[in-house]
């Protein structure tokens, strides 16, 4: 790796840890002529599936389209950064994961409402009302009695339980 100091190209890494939930390698390195420390980040690069539009057109998968969308929907929301970015690393994740070389624009979509839905719902509704193509208040009403009436499994983790659990024999 050559130095971003003085642009040598004996560098040394000194340490090394797992970041960003063991998908990336973090390196701490020094250059040998100029003895600067400096941080590496390596990640595996690996090729996400083309996306089949709703029009039947392919295209690469844009990893700023999806960031694009779900940082839209959060606009003016409290949502950290970080939980963000793991809502956008568990779509790539679940992306890769499904081992096709394409994969539908709408299951892409589904995605990020399930993702949505866990970090703000107020940003989940106003991505459903573009994924979905609202043109009716009744169509808002719809979406916000079903988040009433499913909880989250979050959600439901925080509720008491008024009843005993009782198992199935």
């Amino acid at each position: 790796m050559r130095c971003p100091f003085c642009g040598a190209d004996d560098t040394r890494v000194i340490d090394s840890r797992l970041a960003n939930e063991g998908d990336q390698v973090r390196r701490r390195r020094r250059c040998s002529a100029c003895d600067e420390r400096f941080t590496t980040y390596e990640v595996a690069e690996l090729t996400l599936p083309r996306v089949i539009k709703s029009n039947a057109a392919r295209e690469p998968f844009d990893d700023d389209k999806l960031r694009g969308g779900i940082m839209r929907a959060l606009e003016k929301r409290p949502v950290s950064i970080d939980r963000i970015e793991a809502a956008l690393s568990h779509i790539r994740k679940r992306i890769l994961i499904s081992g096709e070389r394409e994969v539908p624009s709408s299951m892409i979509g589904e995605l990020v409402m399930d993702e949505l839905r866990q970090l703000d719902e107020v940003a989940y509704i106003r991505f459903a009302s573009v994924y979905r193509r609202f043109d009716a208040i009744e169509e808002f009403r719809s979406m916000i009695e079903h988040l009433e009436s499913d909880p989250t499994p979050e959600q439901r983790n925080r509720q008491i339980n008024l009843l005993p659990i009782i198992p199935k024999a």
